[in-house]
């Protein structure tokens, strides 16, 4: 009895020490494949589409996708970019729908911000983002 109870116990240490480290890798590619959904790569110069909603506030760039949210490296195409979306803004906090081609790169340690920035090398598109999607609360003035 004891020899069949022992070898159950081993059995299901078994089972879940090989559960959870099949479950740290799922993890592993969960977050991989949520950079990867953003990456669409068009050509072979090494440049990532992306798309989202943009804004340029007070010296600092956000862009946000389905997967995530980006901080943007201020250059001169961020700055492009900004210049390009003012027609399409009603306030400085409107965000506008952007496609870009750019590198997403990983945040330098130490610093604060998002675990990602995209760094814009080329802007394809800029247009409104519809009404809905941009509503903002707004406490007195």
């Amino acid at each position: 009895m004891f020899k069949t109870l022992k070898t159950m116990k081993n059995i299901l240490y078994t089972i879940a020490i090989a559960l959870s480290i099949i479950a740290c890798k799922n993890d592993n590619k969960k977050e991989e494949t949520s950079i990867k959904t953003v990456e669409t790569t068009d050509a072979n110069d090494g440049l990532t589409l992306i798309e989202g909603d943009f804004i340029y506030y007070a010296d600092a760039a956000v862009l946000q996708t389905q997967t995530g949210v980006f901080g943007v490296i201020i250059n001169k195409q961020t700055q492009e970019l900004a210049n390009q979306a003012k027609p399409f803004q009603k306030e400085d906090t409107d965000m506008v729908k952007v496609r870009v081609r750019g590198t997403i790169e990983p945040k330098t340690e130490g610093t604060e911000g998002w675990d990602y920035n995209v760094n814009i090398a080329k802007i394809i598109s800029v247009k409104a983002l519809n009404p809905k999607e941009n509503e903002v609360i707004k406490i007195g003035k």
